[in-house]
């Protein structure tokens, strides 16, 4: 996200933000993981278990194109003390227009309070597109994946994998992170990582002005079969030339809802 800091902590702040910085994206990731097990799967091999669950997101994605949706957004910047000092909001309707084609219409947008952020078309794109991620077949050779472990999510099993591009390059905005499969149905059920690679004006000095913070994305069934992603969270200390900016950001996708045709 591309955000300017209008204001310069203090230096101890700097140095206490510094060290909780991996702590603040560590935790959103963590919470409701039991103990890694890095044994290998029994039965079937990281491999099978690959191939599944990509032919498993090519049938999400197709999927998903054909329903509508609720999609709601909240993000905060907070001060030092955990408040929030800034706030955007936006609540639109995925749905059909009078022509049959697949739109996206507002239906709520307050006036922005961000001062000390603000938020760019990647950010939305993040929102829209690269949150859901859906791992296809065609999608999997620009990434290493590597399995893990067997993991407890909340009240799933599941099969743990680490996905990282093979390219490392900010033009390809490409998901950085570990996702999480249901070891019964074999579908992604939970992701997180960066949805991007954060972009810097100066690489030398690695001054990065548009920073995407890690996100974790769940994933509940739709119809019964269907994983859809319904809620992703964000809570970090982001740093940029000026300083940090503490950004907590919510995004829900609710009201799933078969569209009757698209265009």
């Amino acid at each position: 996200m591309r955000r300017r800091k209008s204001l310069l902590p203090g230096v101890s702040l700097l140095l206490f933000l510094a060290a909780c910085v991996p702590l603040h994206a560590q935790g959103v990731c963590d919470a409701g993981n039991g103990t890694l097990d890095p044994a290998q799967p029994k039965g079937t091999t990281p491999a099978e278990i690959i191939q599944k669950f990509s032919a498993r997101e090519a049938a999400f994605k197709t999927a998903r194109e054909r329903y509508g949706y609720t999609l709601s957004v909240n993000v905060q910047t907070l001060d030092n003390y955990g408040r929030p000092d800034g706030q955007y909001e936006q609540t639109s309707e995925v749905t059909l227009n009078d022509v049959g084609k697949r739109v996206e219409l507002t239906t709520f947008a307050p006036q922005s309070t961000l001062r000390r952020l603000a938020l760019t078309q990647d950010d939305m794109d993040d929102i829209r597109r690269r949150l859901p991620f859906p791992l296809t077949p065609e999608e999997l050779p620009k990434f290493t994946v590597t399995y893990v472990g067997h993991q407890q999510v909340d009240e799933l099993q599941t099969y743990v994998f680490d996905v990282r591009p093979k390219q490392a390059k900010a033009a390809n905005k490409l998901f950085d992170g570990r996702v999480w499969v249901d070891d019964g149905e074999l579908a992604i059920v939970k992701t997180c990582g960066k949805p991007r690679e954060d972009q810097s004006s100066n690489p030398t000095k690695r001054d990065y002005t548009d920073v995407s913070p890690v996100f974790v994305t769940y994933r509940e069934q739709v119809d019964g079969h269907l994983w859809f992603p319904t809620y992703a969270r964000a809570d970090e200390l982001l740093r940029f030339p000026s300083g940090f900016v503490h950004l907590r950001e919510v995004v829900k996708y609710t009201n799933y809802k078969p569209l009757p045709h698209t265009n």
